[in-house]
């Protein structure tokens, strides 16, 4: 397996990512967005898992302009979130989607992932960017408790421009994202006729797939959504 930072044209402004080739040496592609905490050691582990699973993949440093965030207590997050730019994301994401499709190790099509904060954003992605194959997210919120100026709509605004399948993990125990929410978004999708897969684990929180967080992290839930991630993207993402 190749592993190593990169540096890309984005969005207005020179964005950083860490770039994970699998040992075949291509592959499809896929584009991973972290959580709120932005790309720590963690997930730059879990990009060289989705290599060891085949594709080519990129996990994207959202901060690549100011820096990770120094978040004290889940208010500071929640208040760090309402501050991003919905537009200014979805266009990094964009342009992260680009420069790894251009790249000659992709073989296939390239889809998105994406962990809370992370997952929130490969699903709005998921419904602005046709050229997307596939959006696998995990844990990823729903609903803006108050729509602002740059935050315009949430993803359950944005659910019924849905272009590519999707599959969504969820915790049954998420204080972060209501079963209601789910239900809203399960709704929406199956009203709009739209591929899509969404899947509630019993017994779990949110960030129940990190392992380096043993308050949340339950390993069953997280091998199991792992594996049938991996399987999603493969379905939609593969050469024919």
């Amino acid at each position: 397996m190749v592993r190593g930072d990169v540096e890309f044209a984005g969005n207005g402004a020179r964005l950083r990512g860490h770039l994970a080739i699998p040992d075949a040496g291509d592959g499809p592609g896929v584009v991973l967005v972290p959580d709120v905490r932005g790309l720590s050691a963690h997930y730059r582990d879990v990009a060289a898992r989705f290599a060891g699973a085949g594709f080519v993949t990129l996990a994207i440093d959202l901060y690549s302009r100011e820096g990770a965030p120094d978040l004290a207590d889940l208010d500071a997050i929640m208040r760090w979130m309402a501050a991003l730019p919905d537009a200014r994301i979805l266009g990094d994401l964009a342009a992260a989607t680009r420069w790894l499709a251009a790249r000659s190790e992709i073989r296939g099509r390239v889809g998105i992932t994406g962990f809370c904060m992370g997952g929130q954003y490969a699903l709005m992605a998921a419904c602005t960017d046709t050229s997307l194959g596939a959006c696998v997210s995990w844990y990823g919120m729903l609903r803006y408790a108050v729509p602002t100026a740059h935050r315009p709509r949430s993803p359950l605004d944005l659910a019924p421009d849905l272009g590519c399948p999707y599959l969504g993990l969820f915790g049954a125990e998420d204080a972060l994202i209501p079963g209601a929410d789910v239900d809203v978004l399960r709704g929406i999708l199956e009203r709009e006729r739209k591929t899509f897969e969404i899947r509630t684990y019993p017994g779990c929180g949110h960030a129940f797939f990190n392992d380096t967080r043993p308050d949340a992290y339950r390993a069953d839930a997280a091998a199991h959504s792992f594996r049938h991630g991996i399987a999603f993207l493969q379905r939609y993402l593969a050469v024919a």
